[in-house]
Formats: structure tokens, C-alpha cells, sequence
């Protein structure tokens, strides 16, 4: 997220994780030292990481990976929580514990936790439910009912949950059609910043509201375990878990569903560059005098690698790490049916040190990273072929290149310039950047770009803040929202994929610092009954409509003339040509417009007809006027 990630981890609210299958190597540790506890080989072939149920739920096999340790135990509502009563078992090679624990009922919700060398109690890295002392007593029951209490007065620290007979979900849709990448319009959403009771049964509420918006793809900002309740979910600590700030699993199914009934595909903001302190994984190898990983850590490097790194920082080329993404990315796409990920800094997945202050070393081509993104996607590839992999990476052209061209799609952030455009400022406007030739990639799904995000100052708040008013004033709402219609126009137009942020087709205009930049945002649901609001939301209605249903929005035959005040987009196909022209000045310009043949031109935007007898045309614009012509109707 470029130099502004360090900052938005200053503001997360730090806070005081899966039963599930996997079918890659397990990787290779140093031997633990010399002890006298029972050693075995014979680890059942059938125990996968974390708990695997047998004998019809009534039994459980508890696998942890655990190199190094001289004592684990598993504790909890089975044993009452007593540290001798379930020793396990260490394997010859010294990397994992496990122990078959018998006489459960398949049906009850267990607690419980491993128990390691005889001091540090920490949950499952594999569990899919977690219960926090500090923070379930802020779930409402009307978001998760039912919330099994946490053993109060038997344990500390996060706890781990399991249970053979869990309440199922039935899918209604099994075989989802995916849009095209080249296709794809994405809405970003923060579900605590969208919906007043944060939960997965209203979010299904708000869907005809994006489906007539025309989109073809959510993306939820993280959804897996994070510290707190309040966040913006990058302060992950368990990668196999929903947050239940969220709702239940199966809550969370019944929204993925919903979604695909709508032909909308769902994608998960992931984040496996980092983990928070809370991680087991973390705390399992910690050494508390330097308050860092300690160099026998499996998973971290002891010091992070990059400069934008929080939290404890993943070696990506650790056997151990490679391994658990992996299942990481093969669980939520196998039980969500989840329709692919956007990877949260994917740059930093890196062993090439750069200074905490050299992020230009950083962004240079890193042939190490290289080879973990090949890896990794090969890996996603071979459980879901038709799987979206996106990556913020901002890194090198050489490197995204090399990447793009096996078919990985990378974030474009065009936010800054939409912005000076939008205000009127335009020696720093130009938007040909949201066009792939200028990142050297060969296909307009190498990249998917856009005007907002999560992570960039709201358009609307710095137009009404700082716009130019020397001329017209781009500070009147409704000045200021007719340009970002004019924003949509041109962003809609460009071939590729393409991602609004939650609320921006109501020009929302609230700063993201706010509260702080991940504090809690006003959510102005009430913006749809401002007429010049309203208006806007009907043009991106309509300009998503148009990319969709058109093909020439896709074509390869486009030039762009996107630096100046008025600003020029042209597309050719067999069956249609079309010129985008808008003025970003806050005064009329005149300028030539090249048209491809003469003859009449539709305009999109109001309907209207344009004769042209010859192609190099003469157009006054006023400020903030923009048309999308056609040399044959759209639909």
C-alpha cells in the first residue's frame, strides 16, 4: 500500500483461530533437542493439521506442527482444561505433536488449547472459531447468536474451538459462472463501514442496491480472525477462522451464495505478507526480551525484510510459511467457494533486506520474489484454475511484466491523479496511466485500476475541500459531483478490469482520517435521497452498463490523449467507434477532437445526435461537460 501502509497500522486498535484438510508437503524442520518424551512415527495417515474428526465425531486426532518443543499437551472442555491429562506425542523427526482423544460428543462445541513446554498456552493455528476474553462481549447476539461462553476462570489467552457435527450450509449455487477478468467491475466494501450492524445477513440486504449499480464483483476488505473488533481486518492473527464480528461461517456461505445468485463473484482481501501478535504462531517462537520472533521461528524472519512491513513478518521462502499459505489459500476457496483474492502488499513477500526508510530498493525487480509468486500461483491454479489473483504489488514494470504474463492481475492506483482532476488542478491529472500499454502489460486484465480505495483521501472531500474555484467552483456539490460522473465516464470507458470504492457512486465525502484513517466512517445510506447523489449513482449505473454490454470497451484498438484540460479517449472496433471527451478545467476550453469518420454521432450521456462532415472537429466545452460519442447507438 506504498508508503501510506505504515500509517494505517499506527491506528489499528490492537486487542489483548481449523479443523481442515490440506494436501501439500509437509515441510522439513531441525530436530528438537534431547528429551524423554515418548516419540512415534506412526502418525495417523489420515490426521491433517489441527483436529481431524474419526468414529463418527466421537474421536478426535489433534496434529500440531511444532518443531523444537519438549512438551506439548492439549487442554480444554474435555479434560477440564488439567495440563498432565492429555500429553502428546512428539515424531521421530521432531516436528509435530499429536494425540486421538476418545469419548466426545459430536455434537457439543469443545474449547481448548495446546499447552507447550509446560508454561505457554496457545490456540490452534488451524481452528476455524476462535473465543477472545477481551472482545466477544462486544458481538451482539443479533450478529452471531449463541456464542459458546469463554472457560472464564480455567484458562487464559484466545482459545480454540471444535465440533464434529457443525450446522451446515446447503449451497444453492453450485456452479458459479465467473465474469471474465477483462470484464470485471469490482465494489470494495468494508463491512463495518457499510452496514450499521456489521453483519453478513444485512450485507445480503444491500445487494439489489449493487446489483442495480451493475457491478459484477465484491470485494470484502478481510474477513478472516483479526485483533479487536473494530479494524479494517489487516491485523490478522488466524488465517483459517471468519471474524465473528462478521457473523457465523455459515452466515458468511449464505452471503458468497446470495452473491453468486446475483451473478456477482466474491474476493477476499487476504493478508499473508504479516501476522499480529496474537497469532500462535507468533507466540509459539517469541523472544519476549527482544519483543520479536526468535530466530527458531518456522514461519517469521526476526526482522521484517521491507519497509512497510507490521507486525511479525512471513518468510515466504521458509518450507514451513510456504506450506501454511498454501492451505490458507486452498481452505477458503474450497469451503467459501470464494471466487478468488486480492494479496494485501504482495510486494513484500521478500528476503531481499531493504532499509526501513528504502522503499526504491524495494520496489526493484527481486527474482526471489519472482519465484514465491510462480510458486504460489501454481499452487492456486492447481486447485482452481479459473481463480482471480490479484496483487497489490506496486512494484517494478519488469517484475509485474514477468508476472502479468502468466495471467496475475495487479492493482492500478490512478487515485491521485482522478483527484487533482476532479479538484481542477491539472498539472498533475494525467489519467493515462488507467490505460495497460502505459505499464508495458500486453492484456487489459493484466491490471485492474481505479479511482478509489480503501487506502486513498475520498475524491469528493478533497474536491469540496481544496478544489479550484478560480472560474466555476468545483466546490458546489453539484459541480463537484457532475465531474465525478465525468470521472466514471472515463474510468468505465478504458478497457480492463476496473474497482470502485464502497460509497463513491454516491460521492461520498467524508476524509479517510476521520476518526483516524481505520477509525469508524459515518455510514450515509441517507446520501440516496440527495437528488445530485442520486444522480451520480445513475451514472455509473448507466457507464457500467455500457462497458458490460458493449464490446468495443474491450477492444485493443484505443488511444488515449488524457493529460490535458480536456481530456480524449478513443476506442475503435468493427462494429462501433467511440470518442470520450470531457473538460477537467473549471473555465470553457475549445479543442480539436478527432473523430474516426464522419457522419452521426450518438451521445451516451444525454442521447443527443452530433452530425460530423469532418473528422478533426472543433468542440467548446464548459467546465466539467463531458459526452461519450458513438458512430453507431449502444445499447
Amino acid at each position: 500500500m506504498k508508503n501510506v501502509y505504515k500509517i494505517v497500522v499506527l491506528f489499528i486498535l490492537l486487542a489483548g483461530t481449523a479443523c481442515k484438510k490440506n494436501d501439500v508437503k509437509k515441510p522439513p524442520v531441525t530436530p528438537p533437542p534431547e528429551d524423554t518424551t515418548t516419540t512415534n512415527p506412526e502418525i495417523p495417515n489420515n490426521a491433517k493439521d489441527g483436529v481431524t474428526f474419526v468414529d463418527n465425531g466421537t474421536a478426535a486426532i489433534f496434529n500440531l506442527y511444532a518443531p523444537g518443543k519438549v512438551s506439548v499437551s492439549v487442554i480444554g472442555d474435555f479434560n477440564n482444561w488439567s495440563t498432565t491429562a492429555t500429553p502428546m506425542t512428539r515424531t521421530t523427526d521432531g516436528t509435530r505433536w499429536w494425540v486421538k482423544i476418545t469419548g466426545l460428543d459430536p455434537n457439543t462445541e469443545y474449547a481448548y488449547q495446546y499447552y507447550i513446554n509446560g508454561s505457554l498456552r496457545v490456540a490452534d493455528p488451524y481452528t476455524e472459531k476462535i473465543l477472545d476474553p477481551d472482545n466477544d462481549r462486544y458481538i451482539p447476539a443479533t450478529v452471531y447468536p449463541g456464542l459458546k461462553a469463554y472457560p472464564t476462570g480455567k484458562t487464559s489467552a484466545i482459545v480454540s474451538v471444535m465440533q464434529a457435527n457443525q450446522p451446515g450450509y446447503t449451497w444453492k449455487v453450485n456452479n458459479f459462472t465467473r465474469p471474465a477478468k477483462k470484464d470485471l467491475v469490482v465494489y470494495e466494501l468494508l463491512i463495518r463501514d457499510f452496514i450499521a450492524d456489521h453483519s453478513y445477513k444485512t450485507l445480503i440486504d444491500t445487494l439489489d442496491y449493487i446489483s442495480r449499480l451493475g457491478v459484477n464483483a465484491i470485494e470484502l476488505m478481510p474477513v478472516s480472525e483479526f485483533e479487536g473488533n473494530e479494524s479494517w481486518g489487516y491485523n490478522n492473527s488466524f488465517f483459517f477462522a471468519p471474524d465473528k464480528y462478521y457473523g457465523t461461517k455459515n452466515d458468511l456461505k449464505a452471503f458468497i451464495d446470495a452473491c453468486h445468485q446475483r451473478g456477482i463473484a466474491v474476493i477476499m482481501d487476504i493478508v499473508l505478507n504479516h501476522a499480529f501478535g496474537s497469532s500462535p504462531m507468533a507466540r509459539m517462537y517469541w523472544d519476549n526480551s527482544a519483543n520479536k520472533p526468535s530466530s527458531t521461528n518456522p514461519w517469521f524472519n526476526v526482522d521484517a525484510k521491507h519497509p512497510a512491513n507490521v507486525g511479525s513478518d512471513f518468510n515466504h521462502e521458509s518450507a514451513a510459511t510456504k506450506y501454511f499459505a498454501k492451505n490458507v489459500m486452498t481452505h477458503w476457496l474450497k469451503e467459501y467457494k470464494i471466487d478468488g483474492y486480492r494479496f494485501d502488499l504482495s510486494k513484500g513477500f521478500t528476503q531481499k533486506y531493504s532499509s526501513p526508510e528504502d522503499y526504491n530498493s524495494w520496489g526493484q525487480y527481486d527474482a526471489g520474489r519472482v519465484a514465491i509468486w510462480k510458486d504460489y500461483y501454481a499452487h492456486l491454479k492447481s486447485i482452481d484454475p479459473n481463480a482471480y489473483v490479484i496483487l497489490e504489488h506496486f512494484g517494478g514494470m519488469q517484475e509485474e511484466k514477468e508476472l502479468a504474463d502468466l495471467g496475475m492481475t495487479f492493482w492500478a492506483n490512478i487515485s491521485h491523479n482522478f483527484q487533482e482532476a476532479n479538484m481542477g488542478w491539472l498539472n498533475d491529472s494525467n489519467l493515462q496511466w488507467m490505460l495497460y500499454p502505459s505499464h508495458t502489460f500486453t492484456r487489459s486484465d493484466n491490471m485492474i485500476s481505479y479511482a478509489e480505495s480503501h487506502d486513498e483521501e475520498r475524491i469528493q472531500f478533497k474536491t469540496k475541500t481544496y478544489g479550484n474555484q478560480d472560474g466555476y467552483n468545483v466546490r458546489v456539490l453539484a459541480n463537484a459531483l457532475k465531474r465525478g460522473a465525468m470521472d466514471a465516464a472515463f474510468l468505465m470507458s478504458a478497457p480492463g478490469p476496473k474497482m470502485i470504492w464502497q460509497f463513491g457512486e454516491l460521492g461520498y465525502d467524508i476524509s479517510i482520517d476521520q476518526n483516524g484513517r481505520t477509525g469508524n466512517k459515518p455510514i450515509l445510506w441517507n446520501y440516496q435521497g440527495v437528488p445530485e447523489r442520486r444522480a451520480l449513482y445513475n451514472a455509473y449505473a448507466k457507464y457500467i452498463k455500457m462497458k458490460l454490454k458493449n464490446p468495443v470497451f474491450s477492444t485493443t484498438d484505443f488511444t488515449g490523449n488524457l493529460g490535458g484540460a480536456v481530456k480524449t479517449l478513443t476506442l475503435k472496433s468493427p462494429d462501433v467507434d467511440v470518442i470520450v471527451v470531457g473538460n477537467y478545467d473549471v473555465k470553457p476550453q475549445s479543442a480539436t477532437v478527432t473523430f474516426t469518420k464522419t457522419g452521426s454521432w450518438r451521445d451516451y450521456v444525454d442521447g443527443s445526435n452530433r452530425n460530423i462532415t469532418t473528422t478533426l472537429t472543433n468542440i467548446t466545452l464548459q467546465p466539467g461537460e463531458y459526452h461519450i460519442y458513438s458512430s453507431a447507438p449502444l445499447q
